[in-house]
């Protein structure tokens, strides 16, 4: 009886667990998901300000966000999942435009991705407004151009199609150009701007802006490596308003390593705007000639002296300079077998091409050696500003020769007697007649 009990147990046991692998086998996937009258909603607008000046380069930032909602969402077994939503812009391209405004997109056009139902993305543009822009406020054009899953179609449980439409939309965006003040320089003027010296630059500006300066200062600013440099860089001109024009002098430095020419020089104007803040209006870059430096040279010939004499030279300078110079001290520097007791000679002003002449005492030792020497001299002056300059140096070429022979006593005191002799004859014959 109790081998007839256990047999069926065993046989149970058996087909339980046969039941429940089938059941595992047989169980259905994961229940699939399709949403139903759902769409891409894209808006876009811009982030930060979008006030701007004429004549600048900015940043425009760009929002663009998905309010597109699904409405209907169905799940069941028998659905496949689908890998895109409908509202779901995908590979989305932004184009900025310029429109009507007065300003240029230097910018492409932006891809910024898939951007779901419920979220954004940003895209960034580099604008440039014109040198002439009005103040006022324009709309400017921005494009989106995207594509969507319009629709899928499911073939029994393990194959679906997408069907993907592209769409692009169209909207305007606000900006607004601000007045500011804007600079033309309608005159320039120079008086002595010379290589190495200082000199005054005469500027006549125009605020051709539509916004009123109130407290304005008028500034000069060195322009990259310009050898042209500013050394009284502002003057103070008070209120400027729009169409107002003003004359202001600077003084500038030449660098005394540049060559004559036209040099840039940056002019602006800071001042108050009307809501009282500091402001300052786009550098304008302006051509200032420089002339020639003030150069002399020693254009007299050598200098004859002999050993053991004190001698009177003469030596000639010529203004070979763009500038005239005033004042002018020339001086000669003797150095050994020379010395001298008045090595210093006033020139007074000197015109360029100018020549003048000074004069030297110069002792020469008994022991110097017969050759050509060239001793050193400079020019102090003063230049158109009354500043004290000195000249490069130049070379005054001395050349020590033979003293001339002296001749002997007794040959002296024979012209003598003769001479008397000569004489004395000359008079009898004039007192017989």
């Amino acid at each position: 009886m109790t081998r007839q009990s256990t047999l069926p147990e065993s046989c149970i046991r058996v087909f339980l667990l046969i039941t429940l692998a089938a059941a595992l086998i047989i169980t259905p996937a994961v229940a699939g998901e399709k949403f139903l009258y759902g769409s891409p909603d894209l808006r876009v607008a811009i982030t930060g300000t979008n006030e701007f000046t004429p004549g600048e380069e900015a940043t425009v930032n760009l929002r663009v966000e998905n309010t597109g909602l699904t409405t209907i969402k169905i799940v069941r077994s028998d659905i496949v999942a689908r890998d895109d939503r409908p509202d779901t812009a995908k590979m989305a391209v932004v184009k900025l435009k310029s429109g009507d405004a007065p300003l240029s997109i230097k910018t492409d056009p932006q891809m910024i991705g898939d951007i779901t139902g419920g979220s954004s993305a940003t895209a960034s543009f580099t604008i440039q407004l014109d040198e002439d822009a009005k103040a006022g406020t324009y709309t400017i054009p921005v494009s989106i151009e995207y594509t969507y899953l319009s629709s899928a179609d499911q073939h029994g449980d393990d194959f679906i199609r997408y069907f993907y439409n592209t769409k692009v939309i169209e909207k305007d965006l606000r900006i607004v150009i601000k007045p500011d003040v804007r600079l033309a320089v309608t005159d320039i003027e120079t008086e002595a701007v010379n290589v190495g010296t200082e000199g005054y630059v005469t500027l006549t500006v125009h605020n051709t802006g539509k916004e009123d300066a109130r407290s304005a200062t008028l500034r000069i600013e060195r322009s990259g490596a310009s050898p042209l440099i500013p050394t009284d860089a502002s003057s103070y001109i008070g209120d400027f308003p729009s169409g107002a024009v003003v004359t202001s002098t600077f003084k500038v430095s030449t660098s005394k390593n540049a060559e004559p020419g036209q040099y840039p020089l940056n002019v602006l104007v800071e001042y108050k705007d009307r809501n009282g803040q500091v402001k300052h209006s786009d550098p304008r870059t302006i051509g200032v000639t420089t002339g020639g430096k003030i150069e002399f040279t020693a254009v007299s010939p050598p200098v004859a002296v002999s050993p053991g004499q004190n001698t009177v030279i003469d030596v000639e300078y010529k203004n070979i300079g763009d500038a005239p110079v005033y004042r002018a001290t020339a001086r000669i520097s003797a150095v050994d077998p020379f010395t001298s007791n008045d090595d210093t000679a006033y020139l007074g002003d000197m015109a360029p091409g100018e020549t003048k002449t000074a004069r030297y005492i110069l002792n020469v030792d008994s022991t110097a050696t017969e050759k050509i020497y060239g001793l050193d001299s400079e020019i102090r002056y003063r230049d158109a500003l009354d500043n004290t300059q000195i000249s490069k140096t130049m070379k005054v070429e001395v050349e020590v020769v033979p003293r001339e022979a002296a001749l002997p006593v007794v040959a002296i005191g024979a012209i003598l007697i003769v001479a008397a002799g000569l004489g004395y004859w000359y008079y009898r014959k004039q007192q017989q007649q």
